[in-house]
């Protein structure tokens, strides 16, 4: 199991990926926008959505770092825009710490699957502090 850190930006993400990238020796950062993953027709994608970041990843002095640009209408608050995730190939040990750390805390989306994971769920915890917990089953590379 890794904790990685998850930061978010306000439309500037791709920015601040190619500068994090350049400064810390990552060539071509892989960055995925709204507009490249699977569309929902229940959910149609707002135009101003489509080149915003959904996600991007880099390794920082040997620790990975995931980035996103919050959806439009989304809260944003500068200095708040961190959460730590759990990344692990074990899926009871998501569960288990996901369940846990949701007892007098706010979830924000149960644990279930994505096209980017088989479960994945988020939650802000009793003290504050906002989670993500994602089972890598190795399928995806990003």
């Amino acid at each position: 199991m890794a904790v990685e850190a998850y930061l978010n930006f306000n439309g500037n993400c791709r920015e601040a990926v190619e500068f994090y990238a350049q400064v810390f020796g990552n060539e071509n950062p892989q960055i995925m926008t709204f507009g490249e993953a699977p569309s929902d027709p229940r959910y149609p994608l707002p135009e101003e959505a489509k080149n915003l970041v959904m996600h991007a990843r880099l390794t920082i002095s040997g620790s990975r770092v995931m980035f996103s640009d919050v959806f439009p209408g989304m809260p944003f608050t500068l200095g708040n825009n961190v959460s730590l995730t759990i990344v692990s190939q074990d899926l009871e040990e998501i569960k288990s710490a996901f369940h846990q750390l949701k007892e007098g805390g706010k979830v924000g989306m149960e644990l279930q699957e994505t096209f980017w994971s088989k479960c994945y769920g988020n939650l802000t915890d009793k003290f504050g502090i906002e989670w993500q917990f994602n089972y890598d089953s190795g399928e995806f590379s990003m």
